[in-house]
C-alpha cells in the first residue's frame, strides 16, 4: 500500500511538473515591439538626464539620475540585451534594411524593403506570419504609415522610395489597425517605377475605415473597430505627426493612439472567440531619427519622452495579463553620432540650458523663420560682420525660441552665429563651400546653427547628419523575455520574436 502511494505522488509531481512546463512554454497571447528609430543608448540617457532636470533634479548627481520618477520605463524593464545594426553591405545600417531584419530576420540592402540583396526574393514578416496563424496585427508610427519601418511589416518593395505600391500593399493585408501619420504617396506614383492607385479607394474596398480627428480617433477606446485607420488631423511634414515638442491639443500623441491599437486589437481578438489567438502590435516612435538627423536634441527628447509613454501603456496592459504578454524595445541604429559630453563642458553637464527651447527646429523653421526671412531679405548685405547682431528681431526670436541670450555668448558662438544666418538669409557667407556642407549638412544653416551651441552648453555633441553604426540596446519584459537578453544582432531579434510567438517556420520565410 505505500508503495502505491509512493509511485502514486511520483506521477503527481512529474504531471505537475510537465504541466508547468508546458504553461511555460505557451506563446504569449499580447505581443508588443517598440521600435525608436535613431534611438541608442545616447539618447536615453540624454532624455532621463534631462528629466532629472525638468523634474528638479541635477544631471549631474548620480542620486537624482536614479530616482525612479526620472527613469524611463524602458530602462525599468528587467531584461536587456544589446544588438548589433550593421546591414548586408553597410556598417551604418538605414530603416529599410534595419527593419527588414527585425522584420524577416534577413540582412539586406539600404533602401531596399522585404526583399534580399539581390531585390529578386520577397519574405513574409513576422507580422505576417503571426496573421496566418490567426494573430490580430496593429501598426503604428509617427512618421507615414508607408515609410521603411512600417513598411517592412506588410510590404516587399526594391526601394523604399516606392511609396504608393508600398501603401497598395497596406491595402490587401487584413490586418486589424494603422495609426500615426498620414500616406505621403496615396494618389499615384512617389518616382518613376512606383505604382498608380489610389490607396484611399482601395482601403475603402478592402473595408477599412479612416479616422482623421481626434475625437474619432480616440472614440476607438471605448467604441473599438476593426480595420481601422486612424491619421492624425495635423501632419506637417512628408505625411508625419509634428514633433511632441509641437504637437496641437488636436492632435493624438503616440501613447494615445498606442490605447486606442490596444483597444482595437483587444476587442477583434475578444470578437474571435475560441480562435482568439491575441495579438502583435508594431509602434514607431520615427522622429526621433529625424530630430537626430537634424542635430535638435530638445526634439529628440520631446519625441524619446513621447514613445517611452507608449511603452508605458503596454506596460500598464502588461499588469493586468503579466502571463499572456511579452514587450521588447529597441533602436534600429543610431542617428547623429549624439554623445554625452562636448569638449567646451568636460566632465559636466547643463542640461537647464535646454528648458529654454520652445519648439523643434521644424516648426521654427515653417514658422518664425521663414516670417523673419521674408520681412528682412529684400536687398541684404552678407558683407558686415554684425547682420544678426544688429537685427533686434532675431535676437528676441534667438531668446524667445531657444532661450539664448546674445550677451551670454562667446565670440566664437557669435562668429558661427553671424556665417549661419548670412548663409541662410541669401545663401552666401566667408566660409568655403566644404566649411559650410560640414557645419550645416542639409539643414537650415541658422537653425541648426542654434541647436548645435544650445546643445553643446548643455554638454551634448553631433558627428553627423547621419546614421551611425554602434550597437543599440534592447529591453525586454513578460513572457519569455529572458531570450532577449545576451549580445546578438539584428535579424536575431525577428527569430527570437518568431520563436516567443511559436510560428512554425524557420526564418526568412519566402513569400
Amino acid at each position: 500500500m505505500k508503495k502505491r502511494n509512493w509511485f502514486v505522488a511520483v506521477l503527481v509531481a512529474v504531471v505537475l511538473v510537465f504541466s508547468t512546463a508546458m504553461a511555460n512554454a505557451q506563446a504569449p497571447k499580447y505581443v508588443f515591439f517598440f521600435l525608436g528609430d535613431g534611438m541608442s543608448a545616447t539618447q536615453i540617457q540624454a532624455t532621463e538626464a534631462y528629466r532629472t532636470t525638468k523634474n528638479g533634479g541635477s544631471a549631474t548627481k548620480a542620486e537624482d539620475l536614479l530616482e525612479k520618477k526620472n527613469r524611463l520605463n524602458m530602462c525599468k524593464m528587467p531584461v536587456a540585451g544589446m544588438q548589433t545594426t550593421y546591414d548586408a553591405h553597410a556598417l551604418m545600417t538605414d530603416s529599410a534594411s534595419s527593419a527588414t531584419a527585425f522584420a524577416c530576420g534577413i540582412k539586406t540592402l539600404s533602401g531596399v524593403i522585404g526583399m534580399d540583396d539581390t531585390k529578386t526574393v520577397s519574405y513574409k514578416s513576422i507580422a505576417q506570419l503571426a496573421f496566418e496563424q490567426g494573430k490580430k496585427i496593429g501598426i503604428i508610427t509617427s512618421v507615414s504609415l508607408d515609410h521603411a519601418t512600417p513598411a517592412s511589416y506588410y510590404a516587399s518593395v526594391p526601394s523604399r522610395g516606392y511609396m504608393n505600391s508600398i501603401a497598395e500593399q497596406m491595402t490587401r493585408t487584413g490586418y486589424d489597425f494603422f495609426g500615426g501619420g498620414g500616406l505621403a504617396s496615396p494618389t499615384g506614383p512617389a518616382r518613376d517605377g512606383d505604382t498608380n492607385y489610389n490607396i484611399w479607394n482601395l482601403l475603402d474596398s478592402e473595408g477599412y475605415t479612416v479616422f482623421n480627428s481626434r475625437e474619432t480617433i480616440m472614440g476607438l477606446i471605448n467604441s473599438p473597430k476593426s480595420k481601422a485607420v486612424c491619421i492624425n488631423p495635423w501632419l506637417p511634414d512628408s505625411a508625419a505627426m509634428p514633433y511632441a515638442i509641437d504637437r496641437p491639443k488636436t492632435n493624438v500623441s503616440l501613447r494615445e493612439m498606442t490605447d486606442v491599437a490596444i483597444a482595437c486589437l483587444k476587442h477583434a481578438a475578444d470578437a474571435a472567440g475560441g480562435q482568439d489567438e491575441g495579438f502583435f502590435l508594431m509602434v514607431e516612435g520615427g522622429k526621433i531619427d529625424w530630430a537626430c538627423h537634424a542635430n535638435d536634441a530638445m526634439a529628440t527628447i520631446g519625441d524619446m519622452l513621447d514613445f517611452d509613454r507608449a511603452v508605458g501603456s503596454a506596460l500598464r496592459f502588461y499588469r493586468k495579463y503579466p502571463q499572456d504578454t511579452l514587450i521588447v524595445v529597441t533602436g534600429d541604429h543610431e542617428t547623429g553620432g549624439m554623445t554625452i559630453g562636448h569638449a567646451t563642458t568636460a566632465y559636466t553637464a547643463y542640461y537647464e540650458q535646454l528648458l529654454g527651447q520652445k519648439r523643434s527646429y521644424e516648426f521654427f523653421g515653417q514658422n518664425q523663420w521663414k516670417r523673419h526671412k521674408e520681412k528682412y531679405s529684400a536687398g541684404y548685405d552678407w558683407t558686415p560682420s554684425n547682420n544678426l547682431e544688429s537685427n533686434a528681431n532675431m535676437i528676441k526670436l534667438i531668446k524667445d525660441y531657444f532661450g539664448l541670450d546674445w550677451n551670454t555668448l562667446n565670440d566664437y558662438q557669435k562668429e558661427k552665429l553671424e556665417d549661419a544666418y548670412d548663409k541662410s538669409m541669401v545663401g552666401e557667407n566667408d566660409n568655403s563651400a566644404a566649411e559650410n556642407t560640414y557645419l550645416y549638412g542639409y539643414y537650415e544653416p541658422i537653425i541648426v546653427t542654434l541647436t548645435h551651441i544650445l546643445n553643446e552648453r548643455a554638454s551634448i555633441g553631433w558627428t553627423s547628419y547621419s546614421h551611425t553604426g554602434v550597437p543599440v540596446p534592447v529591453f525586454a519584459q513578460g513572457k519569455n523575455a529572458e531570450l532577449f537578453s545576451g549580445f546578438y544582432d539584428n535579424t536575431d531579434i525577428a527569430k527570437k520574436m518568431a520563436e516567443v510567438m511559436d510560428i512554425p517556420q524557420s526564418l526568412p520565410v519566402e513569400k
